[in-house]
Order: structure tokens, then C-alpha cells, then sequence
């Protein structure tokens, strides 16, 4: 690994009270993108996710289910486990908060704390909500059918009084609004970073950090009847993963830590915008650069709801519209960060409106004309006009437009700039009309058919981390190496070699036919 670039991205670690949905998947998703893209740009990638398997939440779950808060987080945590191989989801490691490993370094994490003062015990009394695993202040709620506490998520909250450790969050208020002002890219997108600055502004109030009342969860060192806060254990596993508490030259964690990236929900960026850099500071440790939030998903318009029966599994949408199909949806769809829309009508004009007509039909045509009229082998090209130049220029400038875009996490946006491309390259075959040209002008033909090969094969290296299997499958059809691959190959200098055989054309991005409904 020496001398290569590093980067660390992690997903949040989903909990194990329910089976992934399109939601869970989303996240993964942009984060395998963003570490496939880096891998291909030369970087030493970790990528993490994981299951978050503790908590009351869970232990009362597991009750309902009649089995043992293990037996339960075994289960539910293999589904998560499972979406990997069914999306083509990279990761380096898969975390589970009840591994030895982390158990360890929550409980160092814990002493550090202790050791430098940030931790006293008391006792806690106020509003708790089960379901979000989150405290709340009277403000924040609303009342409920039958006197019951509300909060904005929606969770019903209950009165929790018990002894608590506490850490000393109220004074982290101004190195956190000091930190955010330094460092203005460090909450995306620009609208939650003001929410986070604007609930620090607001005052900050010590965070109670145990409980008492429910044995689900890793011991406090030295006070065995506590359990730590679920979000205290629960964001520790972005430094267990790197090898905490070994810190030591040469250890993973003195190669990836900080993270580079958390890729969140907006619903929980309160816990990585706020309590987690104040425990990192508190003990001395590196921030991360950057919490990314992104929207969430509604269907058909609905918000998905198991009542409304609309939560969307991603093995039926991917049984459904195909593995790459879904993948570019998901990225194309929405501007990263937004909330989004998962119809029907939208996956179908991207399958069949961006896939098959535009960049399909690319493919296909521009190979099906090579293999018909230049013997089915790479042609040779002749001096190169203006037009060619521009649609060669237009490609090779894609990389450090993807670059910038996806340093931003602006997935959209990166795609918009191929698609740029895809559609370029269409309008140049209608222009140059290689198929007048073979009657006309021969020579000059071979010429618009390479052009328009190594744009695709510029295409389909540049596309890999959005849909890995059909880009693969493009650079096959121009007999590209595997280990050509990389960015690296991009531009003039690894253009392709006439003369090279290249197989019969098949066709990568079929239409979507929707079949009527009995």
C-alpha cells in the first residue's frame, strides 16, 4: 500500500429491527459508486458497513420474536449481510457492534473519556424514544392520541427516569461551531449543515450516555449495571474497523483514519453532525472530513410504510428491472441530497429512454456498423477533422469533471456529464453518417467509427462504478483488458489499436417492457 493515496468511506451501520429496503440500499449503494470510482483512480479504498445489533429497541423486538436479543441480531443482521452479493456492493469489511473487537474499543473509547474528564455520573429524567434510540427535550415534542409524547420523527416517546453517566456535550458547544466555521465542508449538503449549525447555536445539553434499565448492550468498565448509549457504541464501529484503540505507525488506523466520508440519512446526521465529533474532540482524537446526508425515498408519491404496503425490498426491484439497470436509477434519478421518488413511469423512461435508446443504441449501432463494414476489427483511422476532435476532447475531459463532481457526492451530476458525452456522440454519427460515408468515402468512415469506438471505450471505463457488469461487457465487446481498465487508461495515450478482432456484437441495455396488468 505504500505510496498510494487512501481513502476511507463508510456507511452507517443499519439496525437490526427490520429487513433492508431501498433506502438501505441507496446508501450502500452511493458509497460502493464513490469507492469503486476511487479504487479506479489509483486510491487504497476502505469501504465499511455493518449492523448496529444493540439497544432496547432490539431487546424488546426479540422478546416479541421469543428468541434472545443474539439469536435475534443474527438473524435480522444476515439480511443485511446478504445485500452485498444481490447489489454488487464492494465493501472491504462488514461490522457487527456484537464482535469482540468493538466491544473493545467502545470500552476504551469509554476510559479515554473517563480519563480526561469528560464523563460524570447522575441521573437521568426526561423524554426517550425507543425507537429512535434518541433522547429529546420538552420543546421538541408534541402531544399524541392518549397524552402520549411525540416526537418530530414521529416515535412515541416515554418517561425515562434512571441513574446515567453523563458526557459533558454543553461544553463542546463553541469547538463545534469553531470546528464548522473551519471547516465548511465538513456537513453536505450546504441546507443541513445550517440545521446542525443552527441546533448547536441553540445551546447544547449534557448527554446522558448509559442506561440502567435494559441489559442489551456493551457494559460500562468498572459500573457493570450500565449499559453504554446505543449511539455512543453505535458510532465507535467507524474507528473499530480501523483497529482502535491500536493507533500505533502502521497500524490501520494510522493509514485511514479520519474517514474520509459518512454517508447518512438525514434522519440521523444530528448523531455524526454533532455527538460524534464532540466525543472525538473530547478525546483528542481526528475528526472525520466530511457527513454527507442524503434524502430519502417516497414511492409512487407515498411515503413507504409497512401499513401502506408500499416498502420496496431491493431483490424484487432488481428481479424486476435488472442488477446495473437499478443501480443507475438510484444514482440518476435524484440530485444526491435531495429527497427523491421511486415510480414506475421514472425507472422506465431511465431504462428505456437513457439505456437503451441513447447510450444501448450507441453501442450497438456504432459496433454493428464496424462489424459490418471494417471486417469486424478496430479500424484505422486517418487524420482526425475538428469534429472528431471535439467528440475526442469531450471524452477525455470526462474524467476530471467526474472527479470534481464525485468529491462533491454529486452522483447526479457526474452522470449528467456522461450522458453529455452519450449524447455528443450520438449527434456526431447522425452528422458524419457513416453509412453514406462507406459508399462515398471509405477511408474517412474507418475514421468517424474509431472516433466513435474509443469514445465508448472511454464511456464504459467511466461508467464502471455505476453499472460494473454492463460496462464490463462494453469493454469486452472492444476486446479492452482487464487490466486496461483503470483511469489511468483513459486519453490518447492507450487509445485503441486498429487491427484488433473484436467479437459479434451483442446488444448490453435491453428495453423494459411493462407487461399489462390481468
Amino acid at each position: 500500500m505504500a505510496g498510494k493515496a487512501r481513502y476511507y468511506l463508510t456507511t452507517p451501520i443499519y439496525y437490526v429491527n427490520d429487513v433492508p429496503h431501498i433506502g438501505h440500499a441507496y446508501t450502500t449503494l452511493a458509497c460502493d459508486v464513490l469507492a469503486r470510482f476511487k479504487r479506479l483512480d489509483g486510491y487504497e479504498v476502505k469501504f465499511l458497513t455493518g449492523t448496529d445489533e444493540h439497544g432496547q429497541k432490539v431487546e424488546k423486538s426479540a422478546a416479541v420474536a421469543g428468541v434472545t436479543p443474539q439469536a435475534f441480531a443474527d438473524r435480522v443482521s444476515q439480511n443485511f449481510r446478504d445485500l452485498p452479493a444481490l447489489l454488487n456492493f464492494t465493501n472491504d469489511d462488514f461490522i457487527r457492534t456484537t464482535e469482540p473487537r468493538h466491544r473493545a474499543a467502545c470500552q476504551a473509547l469509554w476510559q479515554v473519556l473517563v480519563d480526561k474528564g469528560h464523563v460524570y455520573l447522575g441521573s437521568y429524567s426526561g423524554w426517550y424514544a425507543v425507537r429512535d434510540e434518541a433522547y429529546y427535550g420538552e420543546d421538541e415534542l408534541r402531544d399524541g392520541p392518549g397524552g402520549k409524547k411525540i416526537a418530530p420523527t414521529g416515535a412515541e416517546c416515554e418517561w425515562v427516569e434512571e441513574p446515567s453517566y453523563f458526557f459533558r456535550l454543553s461544553a463542546f458547544q463553541q469547538p463545534l461551531l469553531e470546528f464548522y466555521e473551519n471547516n465548511p465542508g465538513f456537513v453536505l449538503p450546504l441546507g443541513k449543515r445550517n440545521e446542525v449549525v443552527a441546533f448547536v447555536k441553540s445551546g447544547l445539553r449534557d448527554l446522558s450516555i448509559s442506561r440502567t434499565t435494559f441489559d442489551w448492550g456493551i457494559r460500562v468498565p468498572g459500573a457493570e449495571k450500565h449499559i453504554m448509549y446505543v449511539w455512543l457504541d453505535a458510532l465507535t464501529n467507524y474507528l473499530t474497523a480501523v483497529g482502535y484503540p491500536e493507533t500505533g505507525l502502521g497500524t490501520p488506523y494510522a493509514e485511514f483514519w479520519p474517514a474520509d466520508l459518512h454517508m447518512v440519512g438525514k434522519d440521523i446526521l444530528r448523531f455524526h453532525a454533532i455527538y460524534w465529533p464532540a466525543f472525538l474532540m473530547a478525546a483528542e482524537l481526528e475528526l472525520p472530513r466530511r457527513v454527507f446526508a442524503h434524502g430519502w425515498w417516497t414511492v409512487e408519491g407515498q411515503k413507504m410504510s409497512k401499513s401502506l404496503g408500499n416498502v420496496i425490498a431491493p431483490e424484487a426491484v432488481v428481479a424486476k428491472y435488472g442488477l446495473d439497470a437499478t443501480r443507475y436509477f438510484l444514482m440518476r434519478e435524484v440530485p444526491f441530497g435531495n429527497d427523491g421518488d421511486f415510480s414506475q413511469r421514472a425507472i422506465l423512461n431511465r431504462i428505456n429512454g437513457d439505456l437503451a435508446n441513447d447510450y444501448g443504441n450507441l453501442v450497438q449501432r456504432v459496433l454493428s456498423m464496424i462489424a459490418k463494414n471494417c471486417g469486424g476489427v478496430v479500424p484505422h483511422p486517418g487524420p482526425f477533422n475538428a469534429a472528431d476532435q471535439k467528440l475526442l476532447d469531450a471524452a477525455h475531459a470526462l474524467l476530471e469533471t467526474a472527479r470534481k463532481e464525485l468529491d462533491g457526492q454529486a452522483f447526479h451530476r457526474m452522470l449528467d456529464a456522461v450522458w453529455g458525452v452519450v449524447g455528443a456522440a450520438n449527434r456526431y454519427v447522425d452528422e458524419q453518417g457513416p453509412w453514406t460515408l462507406k459508399k462515398t468515402d471509405p477511408p474517412r468512415m474507418a475514421t468517424v467509427l474509431y472516433v466513435l469506438a474509443e469514445t465508448i471505450r472511454h464511456l464504459g471505463i467511466l461508467t464502471q462504478p455505476v453499472m460494473p457488469d454492463a460496462s464490463a461487457r462494453i469493454l469486452d465487446q472492444l476486446v479492452v483488458p482487464e487490466d486496461a481498465r483503470a483511469f489511468t487508461h483513459l486519453g490518447p495515450d492507450h487509445a485503441l489499436t486498429p487491427g484488433v478482432k473484436l467479437p459479434a456484437p451483442k446488444g448490453v441495455f435491453p428495453r423494459h417492457i411493462e407487461e399489462p396488468k390481468a
